[in-house]
Parts: C-alpha cells; sequence; structure tokens
C-alpha cells in the first residue's frame, strides 16, 4: 500500500522564494506542495482550510509574522512547522521559533531573490520529512529568573553533565535549563543540531530563561558549576583539563562526522576526560548521534539519562541508546531535571 504524500504549505512573502521552496519541494517524492502562502495571515487561513502536515514558515512577512503564525497555532499536534530562515539580524526570531514549536531550522543560503536558494533543496527535503514524523508539544512560557553566584569546581566527586539533542532541542533544553536549580552542582556542556550562526542567539535566550550562567562556547571556556556550555554550531566541542580545570576546546575543522557538533564527540570526551564522574542525557532528536558517546561513558562508569518517548517530538536519538542497554534511567523532559539531580548530588 502507497503511503499518502506529505502535504506542505509553504509560507513566503518572497514571490521569488515560494517558487523556489515550491519547486524543490516538488521534486521530491513523497511530498506534495498544496499551495503557497505570502504572509502570516494568508498563511493562518490556509492552514485551516488545507490542513496541510507541513508548513516552511518564513519569519520576516508583513500583516502577520511568523511568530504571529506560531502563536495563533498554539501548539496544536498539526501541522508540523519548519522555520526557513536567514542567519544574523533573524538567529534571535528563529531561535524564539524553536521555542515556540517549530520543529526544524533550515537556513537560507541568502536573504536576497537568487537562485543561491536553490541550495537549501536537500536539506529542506530532509527536514520537512523529519518534521511530518515529528510529534509537536505545546510550548510553555518561561520567566527570566535571577542567576547563580559562581563558585569554584570542586574536584573531588565533582560530576560532568553533557547533553545531546535534535530536533526539538531548542525547547527540550529550554524546559531543561529553566528546571535546573540556582546551586545545581555540576558544569554542564551542550551539543545541538542546528545551522551556523545561531548558538550565540540560542545561548543568551537559555540564559535569559536560567539560574544558571548558559554561554557558547570558545576555546578555553571553563566549565564550572553554576554555567552551562552550548557548543558553537559548525564545530565540535570537547572536554579538556588544563591543571586543576576542566575546560571546553572546539574543533575549528571539524572531523567527518555527519552533524557538527557532534553528540558522540562531546560525550567521548566527558568519558575520556571524567570517566565515572561523567553523566550524559540524551533528548529528543532524529537519527543514533549520541550512541557510540552513551556507550563510552558506560564503559568509563558514568551514567546516562534519556528522555522519555512521551515528551520527545522525534524519539530516535533516546530510543537507540535505550534499545542498546546503555541507559540507567529514563524520565519525560519535564522531569529530567529532577532526575539529573538526583544522579549529580
Amino acid at each position: 500500500m502507497t503511503e499518502a504524500p506529505i502535504r506542505v504549505l509553504v509560507v513566503d512573502d518572497s514571490a521569488f522564494a515560494r517558487k523556489v521552496l515550491k519547486q524543490v519541494l516538488s521534486a521530491a517524492p513523497g511530498i506534495s506542495v498544496v499551495e503557497t502562502a505570502r504572509d502570516g495571515l494568508d498563511a493562518l487561513e490556509k492552514i485551516a482550510e488545507l490542513k496541510p502536515d507541513v508548513v516552511t514558515l518564513d519569519l520576516l512577512m508583513p500583516h502577520l509574522d511568523g511568530l504571529g503564525v506560531l502563536r495563533s497555532l498554539g501548539g496544536a499536534p498539526s501541522p508540523r512547522v519548519v522555520v526557513v530562515s536567514s542567519a544574523g539580524e533573524e538567529s534571535e526570531l528563529a531561535v524564539t521559533a524553536l521555542q515556540a514549536g517549530a520543529v526544524e531550522l533550515v537556513h537560507k543560503p541568502t536573504a536576497l531573490a537568487t537562485d543561491r536558494l536553490y541550495e537549501l533543496g536537500a536539506e529542506l527535503v530532509a527536514k520537512v520529512r523529519t518534521a511530518a514524523g515529528a510529534v509537536v508539544r505545546p510550548s510553555e512560557p518561561v520567566q527570566p529568573v535571577v542567576k547563580a553566584e559562581p563558585r569554584p569546581v570542586n574536584s573531588t566527586g565533582q560530576r560532568l553533565v553533557v547533553v545531546g539533542t535534535s530536533t526539538g532541542g531548542p525547547a527540550a533544553l529550554t524546559r531543561l535549563m529553566s528546571s535546573l536549580p540556582a546551586d545545581f552542582p555540576a558544569p554542564l556542556a551542550l551539543a545541538l543540531h542546528i545551522p551556523p550562526g545561531y548558538t550565540e542567539a540560542l545561548a543568551k535566550r537559555l540564559d535569559l530563561n536560567s539560574a544558571l550562567e548558559v554561554v557558547e562556547a570558545d576555546n578555553g571556556v571553563e566549565l564550572r558549576p553554576g554555567r552551562a556550555v552550548l557548543a558553537r554550531a559548525g564545530m565540535h566541542l570537547r572536554v579538556a583539563r588544563d591543571g586543576d580545570k576542566l575546560v571546553g576546546w572546539l574543533d575549528r575543522v571539524p572531523l567527518q562526522t555527519a552533524h557538527h557538533p557532534s553528540v558522540d564527540v562531546l560525550f567521548q570526551s566527558a568519558a575520556a576526560v571524567w570517566g565515572s564522574g561523567a553523566v550524559g542525557v540524551v533528548l529528543t532528536g532524529m537519527g543514533d548521534d549520541g550512541l557510540e558517546g552513551a556507550r563510552a561513558i558506560r564503559a568509563a562508569g558514568g551514567h546516562v539519562l534519556t528522555e522519555s518517548a512521551e515528551s520527545c517530538v522525534v524519539y530516535g536519538m533516546p530510543r537507540v541508546v535505550v534499545e542498546a542497554g546503555l541507559s540507567n534511567a529514563r524520565a519525560p523532559v519535564e522531569e529530567m531535571a529532577a532526575l539529573l539531580e538526583r544522579y549529580v548530588r
């Protein structure tokens, strides 16, 4: 029996962009572009009429922008939203959209109406297919919080928490970081699959919503209690020792892996440097990045926690870790902070 095609609505205020996106999606097997929309109001009318499976959503539009569309949808189970955005000025809007319920992000190679837009074709098709199988979770408003005071690293019995995620990751990281208390006793390093140009904005948003300090990774950044370091998109983040300190280092010439940053690379470095004190957390995501890293952490005597299927946007990365027998415990993302505290205190 032939599966029904994925029904897509393309939303962009540029007629040329609508044409390009429609062409590249229509050429892909199993995808049908049911209509296009020129702005947010037009999009909401066509979503109500056509009930598409996936919407590709521009952010900067007249009348009603992309964030307005997402807020109007209110976390409804369908359609799934793939944001198509330029970095730079739009990066903060794109991060906000991911926190508000969009499940994927595709980076426009140019904001201009040129043939370079065709370069996003393969990525767009792949992420529309991923989004079609995703589960949309209602977003929850998160309030800014008072920061924790920096505290020195206690090298005796100190834990190190490394977190990996992909599809649905910005919202999952927001929920996790906003739930951790100011006195959380372990440093954190976070790896997320996201296009380059968006992690600085995401780190700032997470920092605003967390009692802990959240910073984008740079070479030599100290990992200490009270701080979470977010891997810079396009580069791997590794954990290393610098005297009695833990620091993060970036691979500016990344290894040949499917994702940059790689969850496996981060987890494996934590296992090598911190041994049984490493705690890995695998959140929502597509694929198996993190599986080999989880294996390394368990082999070193550390622990691995996984997000349970009930709260995942895509139950892929956690599932392969569970099926390999490497997960010490599971919890929905809303309860992950409490579970994590039990393993680090």
